[in-house]
């Protein structure tokens, strides 16, 4: 929670598949700037959220979003986090003022690959025995020069760092392949001619995204930006979120 008492709209930011909340800490700091109260949150089993048997697929990440209690707001969601709050919009559409999608929300992998072994292969994710967050640490500085240290401290939180520095993971690989089967079996274009509010779609590289059905939907293109815009490109897409406001 960030900025709370003020008075402006209210803003939603949900994280994609194993990451966590703290990668929207630049983006949530330039909305309460602006006036907003921001609310990032761990979904389950995902940061500081306590791990759970089940539930880890899109619809109850929606459903969970919906419990949280919290007033309507411009809810943003990156990656699979996208995906989330288009089901949030759909099926609780009080809950929601606007929708941000950070390169995400029309994620559909039934679309990209040729059946669910070939999805299920390529998007496992590896496993992280014996590596060290100073590795880790290391290996992003490399891979991304342009983000600031906040933003890499708050990747390796995607992970549980023990106290000899060695990684595991936050969400194991079973739930996060259930999570990805959910993908595959529930893409968010089924649910977009049940969206009503405005959409910003703001999608990282080259490609296209397939918004078709989206009434109310406009497009803000970072053809030379990461996956993790919010991470790269904070005080930006903060800009672009308060747009909505």
């Amino acid at each position: 929670m960030h900025g709370d008492g003020l008075a402006g709209v209210p803003f939603l930011l949900v994280h994609g598949l194993s990451s966590n909340a703290r990668l929207w800490d630049g983006v949530a700091g330039h909305l309460v700037a602006a006036g907003h109260p921001a609310y990032a949150v761990d979904l389950r089993s995902h940061g500081e959220s306590p791990g759970a048997a089940d539930g880890h697929d899109t619809a109850t990440a929606a459903d969970d979003l919906a419990g949280l209690g919290l007033p309507p707001a411009i809810v943003a969601g990156q990656s699979w986090g996208g995906n989330v709050v288009v089901q949030l919009a759909a099926r609780h559409p009080e809950r929601v003022r606007a929708l941000g999608l950070v390169d995400g929300g029309w994620i559909d992998l039934a679309a990209q690959f040729p059946d669910w072994e070939t999805c299920a292969a390529m998007l496992r994710p590896p496993d992280v025995t014996g590596m060290s967050a100073a590795r880790l640490r290391e290996r992003l500085r490399s891979a991304h020069p342009d983000w600031e240290p906040w933003a890499v401290e708050a990747t390796i939180f995607n992970l549980a760092v023990g106290p000899d520095d060695s990684l595991s993971r936050r969400l194991p690989i079973p739930q996060h392949m259930r999570i990805v089967r959910s993908m595959w079996d529930d893409p968010p274009q089924r649910y977009f001619g049940q969206i009503d509010v405005p959409v910003l779609a703001i999608p990282a590289g080259t490609r296209t995204p397939n918004l078709a059905g989206l009434r109310d939907v406009k497009i803000r293109p970072y053809p030379d930006g990461d996956h993790d815009l919010h991470a790269q490109h904070p005080a930006s897409i903060a800009a672009d979120l308060l747009s909505l406001a």
